[in-house]
């Protein structure tokens, strides 16, 4: 059986610090297990709502040596958390890219790996059980085809992303899953100027899903009924969604449009410092939700709340089929401040 190395080095394709001196955790219950990977890849709201696995995973496994498997968004921020070991970054090569599959098999066969926990449960990762060969395959959490320990529940499509993976965790045992939050995160926000209270909001979305979005106008005149409350509207995007941050700031006068201009860790910050937020169904709002900000989410007839709403201690969710026809004064009506 393999051993954690006596030294862990910083891999160069972005593994992670160690975890913090005493663990994360009491003992490992199932000491037996010495190497773990854990899988998560997905879109930015996927990842945040793992952050309550990946701690129970690393308290169940405290003297474990634990690899995360991720994509490049989430290296950093995953390895600064002290729940893993080494973070690895999945390039997820493309079918054809036969060079790319052989070379993750060999490096999933040297991890060494007792156990893994497929988070991801897609297709892609299902094939990765398969990759790893029968005379080497790990015990697996999942459900990839004749894995070890299968979520097994026909029902588990319907479930919300947090109730299914912790479903799925209590099949391997683990029995406690603590709500997702980012307690590491440290960022200083200075650098930004604010001053004040203010209340984030975050206008944008996946470009090819436009009706997940509230319209312009709406954030626009919620920004000026803020803004006369003495609240500075603050507006959080990608660099692709400047457009849509840029429209709103510019109605605004005050306003701060800080499209682009965010790390993962500084929208953490900003939320714990926030009056509010408000926003659409997007992976921003995850991270904003955890950080314990009050948050009303807004959701259209495309996507489930029930399925993958932000959680967290002040989560408001409002739904209309068509998010043109929410009211900029039930939106304001919704929101707590602090």
């Amino acid at each position: 059986m393999l051993k954690p190395p006596a030294v862990r080095r910083r891999q160069p394709d972005g593994a992670g610090p160690t975890r913090p001196a005493g663990g994360a955790g009491e003992p490992g219950r199932d000491s037996a297990i010495e190497r773990v990977l854990v899988i998560k890849l997905g879109a930015l709201g996927d990842f945040v709502q793992a952050l309550g696995p990946f701690a129970a995973i690393r308290r169940h496994h405290a003297r474990a040596h634990i690899t995360l498997l991720t994509i490049a968004p989430f290296v950093e921020f995953a390895a600064k958390s002290g729940y893993f070991d080494a973070v690895w970054r999945d390039s997820r090569p493309p079918p054809w890219a036969a060079g790319a599959w052989l070379a993750l098999r060999r490096r999933l066969g040297r991890g060494g790996f007792e156990r893994v926990y497929d988070l991801q449960t897609s297709d892609r990762t299902g094939f990765y059980h398969w990759l790893m060969g029968p005379g080497r395959r790990p015990e697996w959490s999942g459900i990839a085809r004749g894995c070890s320990h299968p979520h097994a529940n026909p029902r588990r499509d319907p479930m919300h992303t947090l109730e299914r993976q912790a479903e799925q965790l209590a099949g391997a045992a683990i029995a406690e899953v603590p709500p997702p939050a980012p307690p590491w995160v440290e960022a200083d926000t200075g650098r930004f100027g604010l001053s004040g209270r203010y209340v984030l909001m975050v206008p944008g979305g996946a470009a090819h899903r436009p009706a997940k979005r509230w319209p312009v106008a709406g954030y626009a005149e919620l920004a000026r009924r803020l803004a006369g409350q003495g609240l500075q509207p603050v507006l959080l995007g990608k660099g692709a969604e400047a457009a849509v941050t840029g429209a709103v700031a510019a109605r605004v006068p005050g306003a701060r449009d800080l499209a682009g201009e965010t790390s993962l860790p500084e929208i953490v910050a900003l939320a714990r410092q926030a009056a509010s937020a408000v926003g659409n169904d997007t992976g921003a709002m995850h991270l904003i939700a955890v950080a314990g900000c009050p948050a009303v989410v807004l959701f259209s007839a495309v996507s489930d709340p029930a399925l993958c709403a932000p959680r967290g201690p002040g989560v408001t969710v409002l739904r209309r089929d068509d998010l043109a026809e929410l009211p900029v004064s039930e939106v304001a009506a919704s929101m707590t401040l602090r």
